[in-house]
C-alpha cells in the first residue's frame, strides 16, 4: 500500500511538473468565441511556470505580467467599446495561445436552480424558438454541475455562437433575456449558465460567510452532523447488493415470460457532492468564473428554500453580497424572478411557506443596491413547479436591466404595497409603482385579497379600485379589521396589475401584518 501511494505521488508530481514546464494555460471561460464586457477592465488569467513572464495582446493593446510562486498570473485589459468585428487575443508565456472570433459587448450570468436551468427545448414554442435561434453574435457557455468543498479553478466547457443546436439545450430564461437584449442594444451579448436544479441558496455561499450568519446555524449544524457520519460507499454497496437480487428476479421473469418485477432499487445519491451542501456550488460552479467581466446576473431560485423562507431574508442578500465581494467589480446588477404560483389551490386563506419565501425575496429590494425583481405570480402551473412560459419571465427581468442599466424609460417595477389606512370596517391600501394606474384582469374588481381581525384568522375579502394607486378592502365578516393580505397563498387566484398602455405588470404579493411566520426557526 505504501509503495502504491509513493508511485501515485510521483506520477502526480510528474504530471504537475510537466504542466508547469512549458505550458501556458487559461480557464475555459477564456477562449475562442468569448464575449468581453464592453467599457470594462477585463481580467485575463491563467497558469504557467512560477516567475514566467506573460504577455497578452489584443487589438492595439499589449500587457505584461508575471506568474506568481504558484504559477498563477492575471493581466487586466483596458476598456473597449462594443464591437462585432472579430478580435484575436494572443497570450505569450512559456508557450503561445491564440484565441479568435472574440467580440466586445454585454455579458450576463444566468444562475439559480431548475427554473433557470430549464432549457429552450422544454419551454413554450420550443420548435419555433429553436428554429429561429440564429444569432452569431449571441454567445453561450455552460458550466457543468460539480458539487465540492474544494474551490475549482476550471471547468469543461466552451463559448459557442447561438444556433438552433446550441440554443435548444441552453437556459430558456437566460436565452430569451439575452436574445432580446442583443436585438435591442444591437451589440454582442455573452451568456454564462451555471444553474443547478434543486439547489439550495446555502450551497451558493462561501462556507466561512455562512457560518457567521446566526440564522443559518441550524442548517449548518445539520450538515456538520451529516458530514461526520455519511458513508456513500456503504450506501453504494447496499444498493449493489439489492440491485443484484432484483436483476436476478427480472431475468427470471423475462425467461418465464412474466412482467418485470417492481421494487427496483433507487440509485443512491452522494450528499457530499450534492447541490444542497453548504458552499458546494460556490466552489464547484461559481468559483471557476469569478472575476470574469460581467454586466450583471439574473437569478431564478427559491423553491428549495421555501421551508426556510424566514431565514432566506438574510441568506439570500448574503449570497448576493458574497458574490459581489468575490468579483471585485462593485455592486454589479442582480435581478431575480420571484416564485411563481404553484401547488394545490386552497379554498380558504391559509398560511403557507411559498408566500413567505416570496416576501423574503421582495425584502431584498430594500437591503441591497442595484437589485430588481420580476414578479410572475400569474405565470405558474398548479401541478408543475416549472412554468413553461419562460419568455414572459425573461421579459420582466429584461425590463429591469433595460431601465436600470441601459437608460431606457419603460415600465419595469411591479406595484408594491406602500401603506394602509383603516377606517371603520374598511381598509384602504396604497401602492408604489402603480404606473398609469391599477388594472384588474378578467373581472372588473380585484380578486385575491383576504382580511382579518385581531384573532389573526383571515377570510376572503371584497375589494375595489379607488383612484390610480389605491384599493379599498373589506369583508362583512370582519367588523374591526387589523390586517390585509394579497396573493398570500402558494397558488393564489389574483388579478391586480399596473397598466401602462399595453404593458401589464402584476402587483407584488404582500401582507400588512407581522404575524408569526410558519417557517420562522427553520
Amino acid at each position: 500500500m505504501v509503495l502504491i501511494k509513493v508511485i501515485f505521488f510521483l506520477l502526480n508530481n510528474a504530471i504537475f511538473t510537466h504542466f508547469l514546464a512549458g505550458e501556458t494555460k487559461t480557464p475555459a471561460i477564456i477562449g475562442n468565441n468569448m464575449v468581453l464586457q464592453q467599457n470594462h477592465l477585463n481580467p485575463i488569467w491563467g497558469w504557467d511556470n512560477p516567475g514566467q513572464k506573460v504577455e497578452v495582446l489584443i487589438s492595439d493593446q499589449s500587457h505584461q505580467g508575471r506568474a506568481d510562486q504558484n504559477g498563477y498570473w492575471k493581466i487586466t485589459l483596458n476598456p473597449m467599446e462594443a464591437s462585432t468585428a472579430p478580435k484575436t487575443i494572443t497570450i505569450q508565456g512559456s508557450s503561445s495561445l491564440k484565441y479568435e472570433n472574440i467580440l466586445i459587448g454585454e455579458v450576463w450570468l444566468c444562475s439559480g436552480q431548475s427554473n433557470m436551468g430549464w432549457s429552450v427545448g422544454q419551454s413554450d414554442d420550443k420548435d419555433l424558438e429553436s428554429m429561429s435561434a440564429k444569432f452569431p453574435n449571441l454567445r453561450l457557455i455552460s458550466v457543468p454541475q460539480v458539487g465540492t468543498q474544494e474551490p475549482q479553478n476550471d471547468f469543461n466547457g466552451k463559448w459557442e455562437a447561438t444556433t438552433p443546436k446550441t440554443a435548444i439545450n441552453f437556459s430558456a430564461v437566460g436565452y430569451f433575456f439575452g436574445r432580446k437584449l442583443h436585438q435591442i442594444l444591437e451589440v454582442p451579448v455573452g451568456l454564462i449558465d451555471n444553474a443547478w436544479g434543486g439547489s439550495a441558496c446555502e450551497a451558493w455561499i462561501p462556507r466561512d460567510r455562512l457560518s457567521k450568519l446566526a440564522i443559518a446555524k441550524p442548517y449548518m449544524d445539520q450538515w456538520r452532523e451529516k458530514e461526520k457520519t455519511f458513508d456513500f460507499s456503504k450506501l453504494q454497496k447496499t444498493y449493489d447488493q439489492k440491485m443484484k437480487i432484483w436483476q436476478e428476479k427480472a431475468d427470471a421473469a423475462k425467461i418465464a415470460g412474466k412482467p418485470t418485477p417492481g421494487g427496483r432499487p433507487s440509485v443512491p445519491r452522494n450528499q457530499m457532492t450534492s447541490q444542497h451542501r453548504p458552499a458546494n456550488l460556490y466552489n464547484g460552479v461559481l468559483n471557476p468564473i469569478i472575476g470574469y467581466g460581467i454586466k450583471g446576473a439574473i437569478w431564478y431560485q427559491g423553491e428549495s428554500n421555501s421551508n426556510r423562507a424566514h431565514a432566506y431574508r438574510e441568506v439570500f442578500p448574503l449570497m448576493i453580497q458574497s458574490w459581489r465581494d468575490a468579483w471585485k467589480q462593485g455592486d454589479f446588477s442582480f435581478y431575480w424572478v420571484q416564485l411563481a404560483d404553484y401547488q394545490i389551490e386552497q379554498k380558504e386563506p391559509v398560511s403557507e411557506n411559498w408566500p413567505e419565501l416570496r416576501e423574503a425575496q421582495t425584502f431584498t429590494l430594500d437591503k441591497l443596491k442595484n437589485v430588481g425583481e420580476a414578479v410572475i405570480i400569474d405565470l405558474g402551473e398548479g401541478r408543475d413547479i416549472h412554468p413553461r412560459n419562460k419568455q414572459t419571465a425573461a421579459n420582466r427581468l429584461l425590463r429591469n436591466a433595460l431601465a436600470r442599466d441601459y437608460g431606457y424609460d419603460l415600465p419595469h417595477r411591479s406595484p408594491r404595497y406602500r401603506d394602509c389606512e383603516i377606517k371603520g370596517s374598511k381598509v384602504y391600501v396604497t401602492f408604489d409603482h402603480a404606473g398609469e394606474g391599477l388594472y384588474c384582469f378578467d373581472t372588473r374588481e380585484p380578486v385575491g385579497f383576504a382580511i382579518s381581525g385581531r384573532d389573526q384568522k383571515f377570510v376572503w375579502a371584497d375589494a375595489k379600485l379607488i383612484g390610480k394607486d389605491k384599493v379599498q378592502v373589506w369583508s362583512d365578516k370582519i367588523k374591526e379589521p387589523v390586517a390585509v393580505r394579497y396573493a398570500w397563498m402558494s397558488n393564489p387566484v389574483c388579478n391586480l396589475y399596473r397598466k401602462d398602455g399595453s404593458v401589464t405588470l402584476p402587483v407584488t404579493p404582500f401582507r400588512t401584518d407581522d404575524f408569526p411566520m410558519i417557517t420562522e426557526g427553520n
